[in-house]
């Protein structure tokens, strides 16, 4: 191609609205803004461009690969399959209820740690007893009622909590609650096991505890693993009701 045949070219290309062609530089890019100036940025700036675009679409395959733990709850996969099912998962569902009532109202932190109890057993039952695209907002509310009761359950349990972890805790809850019921559990089995160690008459009820606790795990994970297996659902709300319930004995 010759100097007139791209002159031409440069001159068909300036009659292009927001297109300026520069002849001097072949790395150059000129842009107009919406009040006519140029802004030329050279190759060095598309480099650097590039390899942001690089790291964030990398940030973001990293994030989209991360495990399900780390997903926020949409709805529940499966679960409820037919009517005997559903029933006997909302049946299971009224002993939290009742362990919210009995539960120990001494203070205000044992007074939220009790009525979020009873928010657990209500929330279960509706979400249990729910069908169509209200079912997965449902299934959200019952995970995050969930993990609010073990937020309330440290807060009673200790005094002092640090503020960090409690802040966090209350960013996480909408979005993660699984993650947040899990590190407020394992501070609730830490101090139990320490109040057993000091004190022999809870070391029954601790082994009760954890048998339950043991014991709902596995239906929970087999409740994932093998989703076909009528009322292992059921299984943990009843192992899970059982723990509560030992667990209320430490704030007496």
């Amino acid at each position: 191609m010759g100097p007139e045949s791209q002159e031409h070219t440069s001159r068909t290309l300036d009659q292009v609205h927001g297109v300026h062609v520069i002849q001097h530089s072949p790395f150059g890019l000129e842009e107009i803004s919406q009040d006519g100036t140029f802004q030329q940025s050279t190759d060095g700036r598309l480099t650097v461009g590039v390899n942001q675009l690089l790291r964030v679409h990398t940030v973001q395959r990293v994030w989209q690969q991360r495990p399900a733990c780390l997903r926020p709850i949409h709805s529940c996969i499966h679960g409820d399959r037919h009517l005997g099912e559903r029933i006997a998962n909302v049946l299971t569902s009224i002993p939290f209820i009742a362990c919210g009532i009995q539960a120990p109202r001494k203070n205000l932190n044992s007074k939220l740690y009790a009525n979020s109890l009873i928010g657990v057993g209500i929330a279960s039952s509706l979400y249990h007893s729910s069908k169509g695209r209200l079912r997965k907002y449902l299934r959200w509310a019952d995970y995050t009622m969930i993990a609010t009761a073990t937020v309330c359950l440290s807060r009673a349990l200790r005094d002092e909590n640090p503020k960090l972890l409690m802040a966090a805790s209350a960013l996480c809850l909408p979005i993660q609650p699984l993650i947040v019921s899990l590190v407020h559990t394992g501070m609730m089995e830490v101090a139990f096991a320490r109040r057993a160690v000091k004190d022999p008459d809870l070391k029954p009820l601790h082994n009760v505890h954890k048998l339950s606790a043991l014991l709902g795990g596995a239906f929970f994970v087999a409740d994932d693993l093998f989703p076909e297996t009528p009322y292992l659902h059921a299984g943990w709300h009843l192992a899970a009701a059982i723990g509560v319930s030992a667990c209320n004995k430490l704030l007496e």
